[in-house]
């Protein structure tokens, strides 16, 4: 039964991305992966390996923490209703998204300079697939797909406060240390896709009745059984208004003189 109420990606993916977040963070914890190592570096070469990488790696256990519930909910169901494209979506996302933020050099609202930063977090990651869950079942206007974007909208929506530096929101003493670029390109990148992918998979469906020349024979002789037994609700139509000829007299005269 669950075979048929589950898609087994659905269920194998999601597993597989956090055992490999949870894997990178024990790396980091012994040792095995030190400083900027595997991170983004904007604009920096040897930062490029982190457009790979970095999603592994996290800087704290409340940041791994923050990330694994919502990576592994929102993986669960871009695989489960978005099974067609659910492997492009999250290819693409990760290397579009990470590429973005690498071209992006860093820029301090609180010290309103340019900097170099470190990027680190599967959290670019995690809005591509919220954006992209939102906006498909928007777009596809179906009524499934559309409790889904409700749903993230309630539960992951406040995460849209990410994607502003902190600078701006807040009355700081010290610089922010969220990464709001990867939010930020991680929401852009979700929401193009979207778009690209709205015709790969299911979409809105159409009823039998919204074809043009629809015609049902079982319909009709319904409606003829009912217009036999119900004769008295078709006696008295709406009387229709007669038109004054006479409200018209001087507009003819002026047509002709």
């Amino acid at each position: 039964m669950l075979k048929n109420l589950f898609n087994k990606k659905a269920i194998v993916m999601p597993a597989l991305f956090l055992v490999a977040i949870w894997l990178g963070f024990l790396l980091q914890q012994i040792g095995w992966i030190k400083g900027c190592a595997g991170a983004i570096i904007p604009l920096n070469l040897s930062g490029l390996q982190g457009i790979v990488f970095s999603p592994f790696l996290h800087g704290s256990l409340e940041h791994i923490l923050g990330n694994s519930i919502p990576l592994l909910v929102l993986s669960f169901l871009l695989y489960q209703f978005y099974p067609q494209v659910a492997n492009k979506v999250m290819l693409y996302g990760w290397l579009f998204s990470g590429l973005a933020v690498w071209l992006t050099p860093p820029f301090s609202f609180f010290y309103y300079e340019f900097y170099t930063s470190c990027i680190i977090g599967a959290s670019g990651v995690i809005y591509v697939l919220a954006f992209f869950l939102f906006i498909s079942g928007v777009l596809r206007r179906n009524l499934k797909l559309l409790a889904i974007s409700l749903l993230v909208a309630v539960y992951f929506g406040s995460m849209i406060w990410g994607m502003i530096p902190e600078e701006l929101l807040f009355s700081m003493n010290e610089p922010g240390r969220v990464a709001w670029q990867s939010h930020l390109w991680g929401g852009i990148i979700g929401t193009v896709m979207a778009f690209v992918y709205q015709k790969i998979g299911t979409r809105r469906e159409k009823f039998i009745w919204e074809y043009p020349n629809y015609y049902s024979e079982k319909d009709d002789l319904m409606w003829q059984e009912y217009l036999q037994k119900h004769p008295e609700h078709f006696e008295k139509f709406p009387p229709t208004p007669k038109e004054d000829i006479w409200e018209y007299l001087d507009e003819l005269r002026r047509k002709n003189p």
